[in-house]
């Protein structure tokens, strides 16, 4: 006879941390068509190394994008959350992707953000930022 497996007891989820992950979810889904619909190929959504995630990689051509995505109550808010710190860990998760996935057609690379508020098309800011 089995013993019975004991069951994990379930974990309490914050409401509020959850309806932000939703949140960010439905912005990255709206940044991403907005990507496809001016002529990208997404690549891959929330990719994630050691060092870091990237909420989006696209690639139109030969240009390899790295995006990421800030979901506000306005557009300037958005713009203002992108902080050196985020930059600095998708620069790394960047080199990381590059090291992991080499292509010889990828000739260029850029760090963009999507901004995304409630009842705003989503804005695109191309090289929103440099790795450093």
């Amino acid at each position: 006879m089995r013993k019975p497996v004991p069951r994990a007891s379930p974990v309490a989820v914050d409401p509020q941390r959850q309806a932000a992950f939703r949140l960010g979810l439905s912005a990255e889904s709206r940044a991403a068509v907005y990507l496809v619909a001016r002529g990208f190929r997404i690549i891959a959504r929330r990719w994630r190394s050691p060092v870091g995630e990237i909420d989006i990689i696209a690639r139109r051509k030969h240009l390899l994008v790295f995006v990421e995505v800030k979901v506000r109550a306005t557009l300037d808010a958005a713009a203002e959350a992108v902080t050196p710190r985020q930059r600095a860990r998708i620069a790394a998760a960047a080199e990381a992707f590059l090291a992991r996935f080499e292509d010889p057609r990828i000739t260029d690379i850029r760090f963009d953000a999507v901004l995304v508020a409630p009842g705003k098309l989503p804005q695109h800011i191309q090289g929103a930022f440099e790795a450093d």
